[in-house]
């Protein structure tokens, strides 16, 4: 912290000493208002050293005051809280009356509403313009201390003397419960000097609280989660604090006679004064101006407050919150800067303004100049325009770059720019606060806070009987992990110091130690990682795919076609990967996927196209525990593909459409699904209630859903599901599912080594589906003679070759009196017996 040389400034004496006394600035100040515990309220000119002027007229024990720039509203003990004009300096109106002492006033941004806080349990949040329209805030359990409106004017924070911090969005007729902050703020009685007082910082993403340790926390609006702190710097209680307009200092004043300032960036003290007793300050709203008084009644206007070393910082823009991890501009994996069209993105301060998609710049092209240069024409050779040589051809000097395309022309070429997929970590969030989960799978989960200087990673197991849990110190701050049942693999971002890395920590070793760790080539960074049980694969932003043994040997590297690379998934032999393709008719970039087998260097589906829907994006890419890949989009439809294994056979088929589950229709529920697994024939996900997009603390649970194939025509009736009604349409979709699931066995069955209980279970599917179509049938035959041939039809799909399902068949044709059905049935049944129905038709 730099010296300062102190120019004492003297007090003037304002109100009478050992009370309360209270100072606030018109929000254009020129005025600066003073209370105190006498029946005198004095108004100072900014910039003038005369005298105040002086409201003689005013109540006793004044304990809150606020201002606007015609008016001033003061709070007393007797419980009254009067208006009075700052244009005739008289009694204007009485605003309202409480039973009980006053201990707050708060203005709402715009000046519009009042809240008011006594002894009572209830708030007043009274409209100055009519004061018969007031919001009430009832039940606090403890009277409050200090209210402040946050920036916007919807919300409220109010301090209560229970030490709970209480957001209630106003923004309704009846004030609404937003958030509530236990354990943020100390409990002090209402009438207590010390201070408890929430501070919304100017851009009201945070806020700032002086905490029992004499420190200021600056948390989280969203969350409440804790970001910067400004500590180290009082020995005594915090009295007061305050924001600069901008937000780049704060100002604290403590019991033990300092006044502190604070550069908001750093939470840094930059300089400091010794003035005991300070109980309230202010800084004026545009000027190096800063004005405070104490426990005496004395008022101190400090002109040219700041340092000249320090002045540049309050002359600043506004500053932003200091979040330790900002939530606007996190995006997930480690995206690069893309470079379209030959050219760098333009920084934001030097971009001309982009326009929304149907301004009069989108519709007509980007504006260059030169385009009216035909307006005169160079006809007679003279010269007239610039860059005609005399033979009435353009001078080579204006070819822009070896492609010959002028500037004109490059800057309409490099308008356009398009829409890539960033890469991503499957089962990874973004920070919140300063936590985030790197990992969530049916294993376990990995998660990391920041630290400031480091991170520290924990992570545990669902089953505790097989791995213990295990928690370290990372100095690398890894972001992006993957767990499995035989180790966890971390990767963290190059730096200044250090290039990329990954780090294997195996769960399990007959050695000493077995983790390891690898670097990548200088400037590469890590875009996705991936843990199987035989391999770890890497992809990069230089477009390498780099695959590593389980124990650190390299075994392959080579570059991705589809490029940027976006993410990877593996199981056993198998890695899935994805990268940005060609560019479609929407402007945005297709998403090509590839399967390898690394045992046999084979590639089973080579840049395929991953079918996502038009504005849909993906959120996960996964295996199932059966080894089929699976992805999960943002219209919450879960897919799954079909013989992958087969080179330009695979598709991606739908399995769940979670937008059609029962708990959701008719708008019963507002949530979505963070998938975690495709596991046990169900889809394992976390419900996210809301709006929320990520899953967050203390640990969620996980859910399962069944699978439910979208088909056309399936969609239930609102009567009870398993009604009459609804017997078809839920037994199509069960064949429909049961077949898929058939042929994903027979897929794996045909392609590997299989079991007897894996080909004993393709038998038992084949059962499972032809019991299904003989319940169809049965609704078919029910329903009348005209579902003749339909019946038929849901016959010859039947897979049984012993008979046992066509007689069964035959059967059910029978009790309803289907006697020609009966008869097409017997005929394929002989048909079948006969080998015939297998026969290839010309």
């Amino acid at each position: 912290m730099a010296a300062v040389t102190q120019r004492w400034v003297r007090g003037r004496p304002a109100h009478p000493p050992n009370s309360p006394t209270f100072l606030t600035y018109t929000p254009d100040g020129t005025k600066l208002i003073t209370a105190g515990s006498n029946n005198v309220i004095r108004v100072y000119q900014t910039g003038s050293d005369g005298e105040p002027t002086n409201i003689d007229d005013c109540q006793e024990n004044n304990t809150a005051l606020a201002a606007t720039n015609h008016s001033f509203i003061v709070g007393a003990e007797d419980g009254s809280v009067c208006v009075y004009s700052l244009k005739t300096y008289l009694y204007d109106s009485l605003l309202t009356r409480c039973t009980l002492p006053i201990r707050d006033i708060a203005l709402s941004p715009d000046g519009i509403w009042a809240a008011v806080a006594s002894d009572e349990l209830d708030i007043k949040i009274i409209d100055t313009r009519d004061m018969t329209n007031v919001l009430y805030i009832r039940d606090l359990p403890k009277p409050p201390k200090h209210l402040s409106f946050h920036p916007s004017g919807s919300y409220l924070a109010i301090s209560c003397s229970d030490g709970i911090v209480y957001v209630y969005s106003i923004s309704t007729e009846t004030p609404l419960l937003s958030n509530k902050f236990d354990g943020l703020i100390r409990r002090l009685e209402a009438d207590d000097e010390k201070s408890s007082r929430v501070i919304w910082h100017p851009d009201g993403r945070a806020f700032a609280v002086p905490t029992a340790t004499r420190d200021v926390q600056v948390y989280s609006q969203a969350d409440g989660q804790k970001q910067r702190t400004f500590s180290g710097g009082h020995m005594g209680d915090i009295t007061a604090l305050a924001w600069s307009p901008n937000a780049a200092l704060l100002a604290t004043a403590a019991s033990d006679r300092k006044i502190l300032i604070w550069e908001t960036k750093s939470q840094k003290i930059i300089t400091k004064y010794d003035y005991p007793g300070v109980i309230n300050l202010a800084w004026h709203p545009q000027e190096n101006i800063f004005s405070f008084v104490n426990s005496e009644g004395e008022l101190f206007i400090y002109p040219d407050f700041l340092p000249a070393e320090h002045l540049p910082l309050l002359k600043q823009p506004q500053q932003p919150a200091p979040l330790i991890r900002d939530p606007l501009s996190e995006t997930s994996g480690n995206a690069r800067e893309t470079f379209t069209n030959g050219s760098k993105h333009v920084s934001d301060s030097r971009a001309r303004r982009r326009g929304t998609p149907d301004t009069l710049d989108d519709i007509l092209g980007p504006e260059t100049e030169g385009e009216d240069d035909d307006f005169v024409e160079d006809d007679d050779g003279a010269g007239y325009l610039d860059g005609i040589n005399g033979y009435g051809k353009r001078s080579l000097d204006l070819v822009d770059g070896l492609d010959g395309r002028d500037a004109k022309r490059r800057a309409t070429y490099q308008a356009w720019q398009p829409e890539i997929h960033q890469p991503f970590q499957p089962g990874s969030t973004p920070w919140r606060g300063n936590r985030r989960y790197l990992c969530l799978n049916l294993t376990g989960f990995v998660w990391t806070v920041d630290q400031d200087s480091h991170h520290t990673v924990t992570v545990e197991f669902y089953d505790r009987e097989f791995h213990r849990d295990f928690h370290f110190t990372d100095p690398y701050l890894y972001d992006k992990a993957c767990l499995n049942e035989h180790g966890t693999l971390f990767s963290c971002p190059r730096s200044t110091e250090n290039p990329a890395m990954i780090f294997y920590r195996p769960h399990e070793t007959w050695t000493p130690r077995a983790d390891w760790r690898t670097h990548l080539p200088a400037g590469e960074d890590v875009t996705s990682i991936s843990l199987s049980d035989s391999y770890i694969t890497v992809t990069t932003s230089a477009n390498y795919i780099r695959v590593f043994t389980l124990f650190g040997l390299p075994l392959k590297s080579y570059r991705q076609k589809s490029s940027p690379t976006v993410t990877c998934a593996s199981w056993r032999d198998y890695i899935l990967t994805m990268g940005n393709g060609p560019v479609g008719a929407a402007g945005c970039t297709s998403l090509l996927y590839t399967i390898e087998n690394i045992k046999r260097d084979e590639v089973c589906q080579s840049e395929d196209i991953v079918a996502l829907p038009p504005n849909t994006t993906l959120k996960s890419v996964l295996w199932s525990d059966d080894g089929d890949p699976c992805i999960y989009d943002s219209s919450g439809v879960l897919l799954v593909l079909l013989h992958w294994r087969s080179p330009g056979q695979a598709r991606w088929v739908p399995l769940l459409d979670t937008k059609t589950l029962e708990r959701l229709r008719g708008g019963k529920r507002e949530e979505s699904y963070w998938p975690v697994a495709v596991a046990q024939g169900k889809f394992h996900c976390i419900i996210l209630k809301g709006g929320d997009q990520y899953p967050y603390f203390p640990k969620p649970l996980l859910s399962e859903f069944e699978f439910k194939i979208p088909c056309a025509g399936a969609a239930l009736q609102e009567a009870d599901e398993n009604s009459t009604a609804n017997e078809g349409p839920r037994l199509e979709e069960s064949f429909v599912r049961s077949s898929l699931m058939l042929s994903l066995m027979e897929d794996l069955v045909n392609a590997t080594n299989a079991s007897h209980a894996q080909r004993a279970e393709i038998g038992r599917r084949e059962v499972e589906g032809d019991k299904l179509l003989l319940q169809l049938l049965n609704v078919e035959c029910r329903e009348g003679e005209e579902r003749g041939m339909k019946a038929l039809e849901i016959v010859g799909l039947m897979r049984d070759r012993s008979g046992k399902m066509l007689e069964a068949a035959g059967k059910v044709a029978g009790r309803y009196g289907r006697g020609l059905l009966q008869e097409k049935i017997g005929e394929v049944a002989e048909r079948r017996l006969m080998g015939l129905d297998e026969e290839d038709v010309g």
